[in-house]
């Protein structure tokens, strides 16, 4: 049985970590055994050598001894026949199953045995020592090995028992140390884990803490393809397997290997890899002891999953990749030849479902996912979190709502949501944490139905292009795109706000100095830094002023137009593959390319507002000022025609005068604000018959 094959129905009731009773008491049986066979050896030694009585015998080599080795070779030990065996009596105990479960010959566990009894006894050490022919030698020696077998020392098959790729010395069983001592004389060493494992303690190999842990158990319903995980769990049972799975968001290939490790039984190690180890250094990304690691996969006849990987994986697949123990790499990079000789099985992990990814948020909300006030699927289906991060959210959002004194409610799955999306936006983007709603925005039926459409369009998404299959294919993405035009003011961005906040996402606005570079090529690398994170983040992404970046391509009469139209021909290729939401704005319309039209889905014009709007917008803007008594801002929303951020800032610039005069807002702080912003945009200020 290989080291990762379905374990007994008693393992599985233990567990891993469970000690095995008895398994103490069977290996010191071995032991009692083992001495027989030492006196055995010290009667056939000391039967023709006239040191033997000697006290200070090992410390020195007499005239006596050195004749007697130079006339006659000693033999290499009493004959096998008629030994005692080394072997359990009753049963099995642990190295009997571990000698089953990794392939060991019963003279691969006796020689395991002979090296590991001096750290099980002590009174090993001075008859090792004894035999050693050097009272210093207290541990087992190649020779003594040997000659504990009655085998002779030149025999090929014999020697290679200690070679590097034995079993024991390459399975990390077993260590051969003094490499400059002659062969025969080579210490034989067993690792602390090792004799732990043996003794029935499965304590974690402390070399491996802070990087290993069991891998926890999978959700209850866990968003994955129910076809894919049990093809993968057949192929799992039916022997060890190196594979990677590639996942489309962060955690499902782990989840989705936890569920098909599950149901085969196996148990497994989840390895998080240090990302600090610098990529294209020889130990790249393998800073972990690996071989510790394969070592406790096979004591414990477990699977390793590694996830996530770091940036070179390269040698962390070559030093995980064997034949004998299952392990599982995860990631979302695609696989790369180069990373490994030997390729493993690679494996796309399906993109989840919308129905799947509610039904992991409901399995991990246990009975608070079935309150009828919290709407389950519309709070969270904005939202692309892996199953794992999905369970540490509600875990956060149970926290939080205990911290307020209150129970479980939309608003704490949406905040602690938008914390496990947290990413490296903000390197390029300005980020803000949405404020308003759909009662401050002031426009006409139409754009605002729109606005509506592209929440909807956003929340059912993977619903709509990947359950019911309507994306286009050819490698298109299951973004949401979508384009404000309007002049300045008319609510473009405040309307990008609220869209972020109907879907309980972060809006970041992206900062053209952060994007647009002089040198040839570094805008569209900076662009896709920009596209690769946000795809991968739950985020509302805004294009202020899009036509900086999106403009329209231009005849070719030398190298710059040449090199403009290049951005502008990659841009049109990511926003094909492009799965999260954007949104662009634009005071010039005509100035974006045709091109991009074509690509978003839908196209929102912004008005300029009416009378009627106007007066809205000012008394939307002064929902929360101190006014006086009497105050009417009908006549100024009707003589000053102003877009709604004009609007606002004729409306601060009152609140400040009357904040310096210790008094509520009048009707003349009103005019005196609309009048600063005619002045402002160069415009005759009515009333005043000039400038």
């Amino acid at each position: 049985m290989s080291a990762t094959t379905r374990p007994d129905a008693d393992t599985r009731a233990r567990g891993p970590l469970a000690p095995r009773p008895g398994d103490a008491d069977a290996l010191l049986a071995r032991l009692g055994r083992l001495r027989e066979r030492l006196a055995l050896l010290v009667e056939h030694r000391a039967a023709d050598d006239p040191t033997a009585g000697d006290p200070l015998r090992g410390l020195y080599l007499s005239d006596d001894t050195a004749r007697r080795l130079l006339d006659a070779p000693a033999a290499p030990g009493p004959a096998t026949t008629g030994l005692p065996d080394l072997g359990t009596r009753e049963g099995g105990d642990a190295l009997d199953r571990l000698a089953e479960r990794l392939g060991l010959t019963a003279l691969d566990a006796g020689l395991l045995l002979i090296a590991l009894a001096p750290d099980l006894d002590r009174s090993f050490e001075p008859l090792y020592g004894y035999l050693n022919d050097d009272v210093s030698r207290r541990r087992a020696t190649v020779g003594l090995a040997l000659d504990l077998y009655g085998l002779p020392a030149h025999l090929p098959a014999v020697r290679g028992r200690f070679h590097p790729s034995a079993p024991l010395v390459a399975l990390g069983l077993m260590t051969v140390a003094d490499p400059e001592r002659p062969f025969l004389s080579r210490s034989l060493e067993v690792p602390d884990r090792v004799a732990a494992h043996l003794l029935g303690d499965d304590t974690l190999d402390a070399a491996l803490a802070g990087h290993v842990s069991p891998l926890a158990a999978p959700p209850e319903r866990a968003p994955h393809d129910a076809e894919f995980t049990r093809k993968l769990t057949d192929r799992l049972a039916s022997g060890p397997l190196s594979a990677y799975l590639r996942e489309q968001r962060e955690g499902d290939a782990t989840a989705c290997a936890a569920t098909a490790l599950r149901a085969c039984g196996l148990p497994a190690l989840h390895l998080v890899p240090e990302a600090a180890a610098a990529p294209g250094t020889p130990d790249a990304g393998v800073r972990e002891p690996v071989a510790a690691l394969l070592r406790e996969a096979r004591l414990r006849g477990c699977a390793i999953v590694v996830s996530p990987l770091p940036d070179d994986p390269g040698p962390l697949l070559r030093a995980l990749t064997t034949d004998d123990v299952t392990v599982l790499f995860a990631g979302a990079r695609p696989y790369d030849p180069q990373w490994c000789e030997r390729d493993p099985l690679v494996l796309d992990v399906p993109r989840p479902g919308a129905t799947g990814a509610v039904d992991a948020w409901s399995a991990a909300l246990g009975p608070d996912g079935d309150d009828p006030a919290l709407d389950l699927a519309a709070t969270v289906s904005a939202y692309r979190l892996g199953a794992e991060r999905i369970g540490r959210a509600v875990h956060a959002a149970r926290k939080l709502a205990a911290f307020d004194g209150t129970g479980l409610t939309a608003a704490h799955l949406r905040l602690v949501a938008r914390q496990q999306s947290a990413s490296g936006l903000e390197r390029h983007a300005r980020r803000i944490r949405p404020a308003v709603g759909w009662d401050d925005l002031v426009l006409p039926a139409g754009p605002l139905a729109q606005l509506r459409e592209l929440a909807l369009r956003a929340r059912h998404r993977e619903r709509v292009l990947g359950d019911w299959r309507l994306s286009a294919g050819g490698g298109r993405g299951r973004g949401v795109l979508g384009l404000f035009a309007g002049e300045s003011g008319t609510g473009k961005t405040l309307s990008a706000e609220v869209v972020a906040a109907e879907l309980g996402l972060d809006l970041y606005v992206v900062q053209l100095s952060s994007v647009v570079d002089k040198y040839v090529g570094e805008t569209e690398k900076n662009l896709e830094r920009l596209f690769t994170e946000a795809d991968r983040t739950d985020a509302v992404l805004l294009f202020d002023e899009a036509d900086a970046v999106f403009g329209k391509r231009s005849e070719v009469k030398d190298s710059h137009d040449r090199y403009a139209n290049m951005e502008s021909a990659y841009l049109l290729q990511r926003l094909e593959s492009f799965d999260g939401i954007a949104l662009l704005t634009t005071n010039l319309r005509a100035n974006i390319d045709e091109a991009f039209t074509r690509r978003l889905d839908l196209v929102i014009d912004f008005p300029f507002p009416d009378a009627e709007q106007r007066l809205a917008l000012w008394r939307t803007g002064l929902a929360h000022v101190p006014c006086a008594d009497g105050i009417d801002p009908q006549p100024v929303a009707r003589d000053f025609e102003l877009a709604g951020g004009s609007i606002r800032s004729a409306v601060v610039t009152a609140a400040y005068a009357a904040a310096g005069r210790g008094e509520p807002v009048t009707t003349a702080d009103l005019l005196t604000g609309a009048r600063r912003e005619y002045r402002k945009a160069g415009r005759l200020v009515p009333g005043e018959g000039g400038w």
